[in-house]
Protein backbone atom coordinates (compact mmCIF):
# COMPACT_ATOMS: atom_id res chain seq x y z
CA UNK A 1 0.00 0.00 0.00
CA UNK A 2 1.30 3.47 -0.88
CA UNK A 3 2.45 5.49 2.12
CA UNK A 4 0.80 8.83 2.68
CA UNK A 5 2.58 11.45 0.54
CA UNK A 6 4.76 8.71 -0.98
CA UNK A 7 5.28 7.49 -4.54
CA UNK A 8 4.03 4.26 -6.04
CA UNK A 9 6.63 1.78 -7.22
CA UNK A 10 5.88 2.52 -10.88
CA UNK A 11 6.26 6.26 -10.31
CA UNK A 12 9.56 5.79 -8.48
CA UNK A 13 10.83 3.54 -11.28
CA UNK A 14 10.21 6.39 -13.70
CA UNK A 15 12.49 8.90 -11.96
CA UNK A 16 15.05 6.89 -10.01
CA UNK A 17 17.47 6.67 -12.94
CA UNK A 18 17.62 10.49 -13.17
CA UNK A 19 18.97 10.92 -9.63
CA UNK A 20 22.63 11.07 -8.57
CA UNK A 21 24.31 8.42 -6.49
CA UNK A 22 23.32 5.41 -8.59
CA UNK A 23 25.27 2.21 -8.05
CA UNK A 24 27.93 1.74 -10.70
CA UNK A 25 28.19 5.46 -11.50
CA UNK A 26 31.02 7.86 -10.73
CA UNK A 27 30.93 9.32 -7.25
CA UNK A 28 29.56 8.24 -3.90
CA UNK A 29 26.59 5.87 -3.96
CA UNK A 30 23.67 7.63 -2.28
CA UNK A 31 22.01 6.09 0.74
CA UNK A 32 18.40 5.23 -0.10
CA UNK A 33 17.42 7.88 -2.63
CA UNK A 34 13.76 6.91 -2.40
CA UNK A 35 13.56 7.48 1.36
CA UNK A 36 15.19 10.88 0.91
CA UNK A 37 12.89 11.98 -1.94
CA UNK A 38 9.82 10.87 -0.03
CA UNK A 39 11.06 12.78 3.03
CA UNK A 40 11.19 15.97 0.96
CA UNK A 41 7.75 15.30 -0.55
CA UNK A 42 6.39 14.69 2.96
CA UNK A 43 7.79 17.96 4.24
CA UNK A 44 6.44 20.06 1.37
CA UNK A 45 3.08 18.31 1.33
CA UNK A 46 2.51 18.44 5.08
CA UNK A 47 3.92 21.96 5.57
CA UNK A 48 6.08 21.11 8.57
CA UNK A 49 9.50 22.41 9.65
CA UNK A 50 12.38 20.18 8.63
CA UNK A 51 13.05 19.32 12.27
CA UNK A 52 9.54 17.82 12.55
CA UNK A 53 10.12 15.14 9.92
CA UNK A 54 9.16 11.68 11.25
CA UNK A 55 12.08 9.67 12.59
CA UNK A 56 11.76 7.07 9.83
CA UNK A 57 13.34 9.60 7.44
CA UNK A 58 16.51 9.92 9.51
CA UNK A 59 18.31 13.04 10.72
CA UNK A 60 16.37 16.07 9.45
CA UNK A 61 19.61 18.08 9.17
CA UNK A 62 21.02 15.55 6.72
CA UNK A 63 17.78 15.59 4.69
CA UNK A 64 17.71 19.40 4.58
CA UNK A 65 21.39 19.71 3.65
CA UNK A 66 21.02 17.15 0.88
CA UNK A 67 17.84 18.84 -0.41
CA UNK A 68 19.63 22.20 -0.56
CA UNK A 69 22.56 20.64 -2.39
CA UNK A 70 20.28 19.05 -4.99
CA UNK A 71 18.41 22.34 -5.43
CA UNK A 72 21.67 24.20 -6.05
CA UNK A 73 22.81 21.57 -8.58
CA UNK A 74 19.49 21.77 -10.43
CA UNK A 75 18.60 18.12 -9.89
CA UNK A 76 14.93 18.76 -9.12
CA UNK A 77 14.69 20.95 -12.23
CA UNK A 78 16.37 18.26 -14.33
CA UNK A 79 13.83 15.64 -13.24
CA UNK A 80 11.01 18.05 -14.03
CA UNK A 81 12.36 18.81 -17.51
CA UNK A 82 12.63 15.12 -18.39
CA UNK A 83 9.00 14.61 -17.37
CA UNK A 84 7.79 17.46 -19.62
CA UNK A 85 9.60 16.32 -22.76
CA UNK A 86 6.29 15.16 -24.28
CA UNK A 87 4.39 18.39 -23.57
CA UNK A 88 1.30 19.11 -25.69
CA UNK A 89 2.30 22.32 -27.47
CA UNK A 90 -0.96 22.96 -29.32
CA UNK A 91 -1.29 25.96 -27.04
CA UNK A 92 0.19 27.21 -23.77
CA UNK A 93 -1.05 29.33 -20.90
CA UNK A 94 0.88 31.71 -18.66
CA UNK A 95 -0.16 33.22 -15.33
CA UNK A 96 1.14 34.09 -11.88
CA UNK A 97 0.02 33.59 -8.29
CA UNK A 98 1.11 35.20 -5.05
CA UNK A 99 2.02 33.12 -2.01
CA UNK A 100 2.53 34.49 1.47
CA UNK A 101 6.12 34.26 2.69
CA UNK A 102 6.38 33.29 6.35
CA UNK A 103 8.44 35.62 8.52
CA UNK A 104 10.99 32.83 8.99
CA UNK A 105 11.70 32.87 5.24
CA UNK A 106 13.21 36.35 5.43
CA UNK A 107 16.73 37.23 6.44
CA UNK A 108 18.85 34.71 4.59
CA UNK A 109 22.52 35.30 5.42
CA UNK A 110 24.62 37.26 2.89
CA UNK A 111 21.51 38.04 0.88
CA UNK A 112 18.77 40.62 0.31
CA UNK A 113 15.02 40.06 0.11
CA UNK A 114 15.11 41.17 -3.53
CA UNK A 115 17.69 38.55 -4.44
CA UNK A 116 15.62 35.91 -2.69
CA UNK A 117 12.39 37.00 -4.45
CA UNK A 118 10.60 38.10 -1.30
CA UNK A 119 8.67 41.34 -1.50
CA UNK A 120 7.28 43.50 1.29
CA UNK A 121 3.94 45.27 0.91
CA UNK A 122 0.92 46.26 3.00
CA UNK A 123 -0.11 42.60 3.01
CA UNK A 124 3.22 41.45 4.40
CA UNK A 125 5.98 39.35 2.84
CA UNK A 126 5.17 37.51 -0.38
CA UNK A 127 6.61 35.77 -3.43
CA UNK A 128 5.05 35.52 -6.88
CA UNK A 129 5.19 32.22 -8.76
CA UNK A 130 5.01 32.62 -12.54
CA UNK A 131 4.08 29.46 -14.45
CA UNK A 132 3.43 28.13 -17.93
CA UNK A 133 1.28 25.08 -18.66
CA UNK A 134 0.68 23.13 -21.87
CA UNK A 135 -2.62 22.29 -23.57
CA UNK A 136 -3.21 19.46 -21.09
CA UNK A 137 -2.71 21.74 -18.11
CA UNK A 138 0.66 20.22 -17.24
CA UNK A 139 3.37 22.63 -16.00
CA UNK A 140 6.27 23.35 -18.34
CA UNK A 141 8.11 26.24 -16.67
CA UNK A 142 8.41 28.40 -13.54
CA UNK A 143 9.97 31.68 -12.47
CA UNK A 144 10.00 33.58 -9.17
CA UNK A 145 9.79 37.29 -8.41
CA UNK A 146 8.99 39.34 -5.30
CA UNK A 147 5.25 39.41 -4.67
CA UNK A 148 4.72 43.01 -5.76
CA UNK A 149 6.40 42.52 -9.16
CA UNK A 150 4.42 42.83 -12.37
CA UNK A 151 3.24 39.67 -14.11
CA UNK A 152 5.16 40.92 -17.15
CA UNK A 153 8.49 40.32 -15.37
CA UNK A 154 7.74 36.61 -15.48
CA UNK A 155 6.53 36.88 -19.06
CA UNK A 156 9.87 38.37 -20.12
CA UNK A 157 11.60 35.19 -18.95
CA UNK A 158 9.03 32.49 -19.72
CA UNK A 159 7.50 33.57 -23.05
CA UNK A 160 10.74 33.15 -25.07
CA UNK A 161 10.86 29.53 -23.86
CA UNK A 162 7.37 28.69 -25.14
CA UNK A 163 7.09 26.54 -28.25
CA UNK A 164 3.35 26.49 -28.97
CA UNK A 165 0.89 27.45 -31.69
CA UNK A 166 -0.98 29.86 -29.39
CA UNK A 167 -0.51 31.53 -25.99
CA UNK A 168 -3.43 32.19 -23.67
CA UNK A 169 -3.23 34.79 -20.90
CA UNK A 170 -5.41 37.25 -19.02
CA UNK A 171 -5.54 41.04 -19.41
CA UNK A 172 -2.48 41.56 -17.23
CA UNK A 173 -0.40 40.36 -20.21
CA UNK A 174 -1.98 42.72 -22.72
CA UNK A 175 1.28 44.51 -23.56
CA UNK A 176 2.27 45.31 -27.11
CA UNK A 177 6.05 45.41 -26.88
CA UNK A 178 6.75 42.76 -24.29
CA UNK A 179 4.10 40.18 -25.18
CA UNK A 180 2.01 40.61 -28.33
CA UNK A 181 4.70 41.72 -30.76
CA UNK A 182 7.36 39.10 -29.85
CA UNK A 183 4.78 36.29 -30.01
CA UNK A 184 3.34 37.48 -33.31
CA UNK A 185 6.81 37.73 -34.83
CA UNK A 186 7.36 34.09 -33.94
CA UNK A 187 4.09 33.08 -35.60
CA UNK A 188 2.34 32.33 -32.29
CA UNK A 189 -1.34 33.24 -31.99
CA UNK A 190 -2.05 35.65 -29.14
CA UNK A 191 -5.20 34.84 -27.16
CA UNK A 192 -5.35 37.69 -24.68
CA UNK A 193 -8.44 39.86 -24.04
CA UNK A 194 -7.68 43.57 -24.49
CA UNK A 195 -7.60 45.91 -21.51
CA UNK A 196 -10.62 48.19 -21.13
CA UNK A 197 -8.49 51.31 -21.64
CA UNK A 198 -7.15 50.20 -25.03
CA UNK A 199 -7.90 52.78 -27.73
CA UNK A 200 -7.95 50.05 -30.36
CA UNK A 201 -9.66 46.79 -29.43
CA UNK A 202 -7.95 43.53 -30.41
CA UNK A 203 -9.63 40.33 -31.59
CA UNK A 204 -8.98 37.15 -29.61
CA UNK A 205 -10.40 33.64 -29.83
CA UNK A 206 -12.96 33.63 -27.02
CA UNK A 207 -13.71 29.93 -27.40
CA UNK A 208 -10.05 28.98 -27.05
CA UNK A 209 -9.63 31.42 -24.16
CA UNK A 210 -12.00 29.28 -22.08
CA UNK A 211 -9.16 26.77 -21.65
CA UNK A 212 -7.15 29.29 -19.61
CA UNK A 213 -8.62 27.84 -16.42
CA UNK A 214 -6.06 25.02 -16.74
CA UNK A 215 -3.28 27.24 -15.41
CA UNK A 216 -5.46 28.15 -12.43
CA UNK A 217 -6.00 24.43 -11.85
CA UNK A 218 -2.23 23.97 -11.70
CA UNK A 219 -1.87 26.62 -8.99
CA UNK A 220 -4.62 24.89 -7.00
CA UNK A 221 -2.69 21.60 -7.22
CA UNK A 222 0.62 23.23 -6.28
CA UNK A 223 -0.94 24.86 -3.23
CA UNK A 224 -2.01 21.46 -1.93
CA UNK A 225 1.67 21.32 -1.00
CA UNK A 226 1.49 23.43 2.13
CA UNK A 227 5.14 24.52 1.98
CA UNK A 228 4.38 26.06 -1.40
CA UNK A 229 1.04 27.62 -0.45
CA UNK A 230 3.11 29.39 2.23
CA UNK A 231 6.79 29.94 1.60
CA UNK A 232 9.08 28.93 4.47
CA UNK A 233 12.35 28.58 2.52
CA UNK A 234 14.83 31.41 2.91
CA UNK A 235 16.58 30.68 -0.37
CA UNK A 236 14.85 31.06 -3.73
CA UNK A 237 16.87 28.11 -5.02
CA UNK A 238 15.33 25.90 -2.35
CA UNK A 239 11.80 27.22 -2.81
CA UNK A 240 12.04 26.79 -6.57
CA UNK A 241 13.51 23.31 -6.04
CA UNK A 242 10.47 22.44 -3.95
CA UNK A 243 8.20 23.76 -6.71
CA UNK A 244 9.97 21.62 -9.32
CA UNK A 245 9.61 18.57 -7.09
CA UNK A 246 5.91 19.25 -6.41
CA UNK A 247 5.31 19.79 -10.14
CA UNK A 248 7.10 16.51 -10.88
CA UNK A 249 4.81 14.70 -8.44
CA UNK A 250 1.79 16.31 -10.13
CA UNK A 251 3.08 15.13 -13.51
CA UNK A 252 3.71 11.61 -12.24
CA UNK A 253 0.17 11.34 -10.93
CA UNK A 254 -1.43 12.88 -14.04
CA UNK A 255 0.54 11.09 -16.75
CA UNK A 256 1.11 7.63 -15.25
CA UNK A 257 -1.65 5.00 -14.93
Amino acid sequence: MTKRYGLRDDQWDRIKGMLPGQEGTVGVTARDNRLFVEAVIYRYRAGIPWRDLPERFGDFRVVHTRFSRWSKKGIWERVFKVLIEDADNEYAMIDATIVRAHQHSAGAMHSTSLQEDIGRSAGGLSTKIHAVVDALGNPTGFFLTPGQASDLQGADVLLPQIEALAVLADKAYDAEEGVRLPLTQRGIEVVIPPKANRLESRFYDKALYQARHLVENLFAKLKQFRCIATRYDKRSLNFLGGIYLAASVILLYSTWP
